[in-house]
């Protein structure tokens, strides 16, 4: 699939930079394939981009032609007057964040230098195509929109990685020899989160209109999830011996883990869990040390559980 995104990427940037170049061309404007080029710098992976890039470099544009009718009327057309252009419009540019202006612009404001002047016919064919390769570039990119089916796959692909996490941990908590209860799970969770991420960044920056931080939110509460979770598997190995209470926090991980989904409010979760802390604050005290440390592990690893479901469940209050 990433081979078909690419070639689609590079036709559209090289059919959208041809057609700049053709329309300067047309009306007869000097140095027209500086329209095309300024097309292939105004394209952007996603709508807002395209459109921030596009202001950015328009007001960074407007500087330039101030500092260049400046330095070019003080110090004359040579390279002593575009140096000092040059040095004050990087200044600038650097200082506002507009870094990607630099380049392309000072190639529109050699072209004063290369005709030796900054009259009204100059000015107006530098303005024409900037406009022209930075309206092409934006009308390109007016297809993108939100990938939502493709948001909806990744975070179910995240998710079912959770599940199999709390069904792994309900299983080795009641196994003695742990030795290969490994973290690779972690990294496949990572991987997924990661790309949902991407998605939801480029659903976002691709709704012009529309302001949305649901599934950003969504990754970052399963990202917090995660981190519980990478807690609570290393404390699962830490416990030496099995003290009875481990019965119940397993039944409990099954519990979630069949529960699991993205609309569930896990109330009911939270309410057996504290049921659970009841009943264990209620039986008798360990006996020797080494289940006593075993238990103080277990109930720590409860809490734990307990900050995991309350991360969904402020998510849902919020929703």
């Amino acid at each position: 699939m990433k081979w078909k995104v690419h070639f689609f990427t590079s036709f559209k940037i090289a059919v959208a930079a041809v057609m700049a170049i053709a329309i300067a061309g047309e009306l007869g404007l000097k140095y027209s394939a500086s329209a095309g080029i300024i097309t292939v710098l105004s394209i952007r992976n996603t709508k807002r981009e395209t459109f921030q890039s596009a202001v950015n470099r328009g007001l960074a544009f407007l500087c330039a032609l101030a500092l260049g009718a400046l330095c070019f009327s003080v110090l004359g057309y040579g390279l002593g007057g575009f140096a000092v252009y040059l040095l004050l419009f990087a200044m600038i540019c650097l200082s506002a964040g507009w870094q990607e202006a630099i380049a392309m612009d000072s190639v529109l404001i050699t072209h004063f230098l290369t005709e030796q002047n900054m009259g009204v016919g100059m000015l107006c064919n530098e303005i024409l195509l900037f406009f022209i390769g930075t309206v092409v570039g934006i009308l390109v990119n007016l297809h993108l929109h939100r990938q939502d089916a493709v948001f909806a796959k990744l975070a179910e692909e995240a998710d079912n990685q959770i599940k199999g996490i709390l069904k792994r941990m309900a299983w080795w908590l009641l196994r003695e020899d742990r030795s290969e209860y490994g973290s690779d799970c972690f990294g496949r969770l990572e991987e997924a989160l990661e790309a949902a991420k991407l998605c939801a960044a480029e659903n976002y920056n691709n709704a012009m209109f529309r302001k949305d931080t649901y599934e950003l939110d969504y990754i970052k509460m399963r990202e917090r999830q995660s981190v519980i979770l990478r807690e609570v598997h290393e404390n699962i190995k830490r416990i030496e011996q099995l003290p009875e209470q481990a019965e119940q926090v397993a039944a409990l991980l099954a519990r979630i883990e069949q529960d699991y989904h993205k609309d569930n409010t896990v109330s009911g979760l939270l309410e057996e869990m504290e049921l659970l802390f009841m009943r264990m604050k209620e039986e008798q005290l360990p006996e020797s040390r080494e289940e006593f440390e075993a238990r103080a592990v277990l109930f720590y690893i409860l809490m734990q559980i307990r900050n995991f479901l309350e991360v969904k469940h402020d998510f849902m209050k919020r929703c």
